[in-house]
């Protein structure tokens, strides 16, 4: 069950991230469960696209980490999204 959340938390980034960016083929999302029922969901876009999924002042990152969350927090996930550059 956990799995299938995770795989459904890395499609939703996935999904959001992709008409964001340029290079939509460089996108990389790897989600991991390194603590007790939280999901860590980490992107890697290509450096002239880090930018746009960042946003202003980080709006557009925050708005990705807030939908996920709101998604995890129906199956009682805790969801951490970070950008790896």
């Amino acid at each position: 069950m956990m799995a299938e959340a995770n795989e459904d938390i890395a499609n939703l980034v996935r999904s959001l991230v992709t008409p964001l960016v340029d290079f939509p083929e460089e996108i990389e999302i790897t989600s991991s469960e390194p603590e007790d029922g939280t999901i860590l969901v980490e992107i890697q876009v290509n450096e002239e696209d880090a930018g746009k999924v960042i946003g202003r002042q980080g709006r557009v990152i925050k708005a990705i980490r807030t939908v996920c969350r709101a998604a995890g927090s129906r199956n009682d996930m805790h969801v951490e999204i970070e950008l790896i550059d």
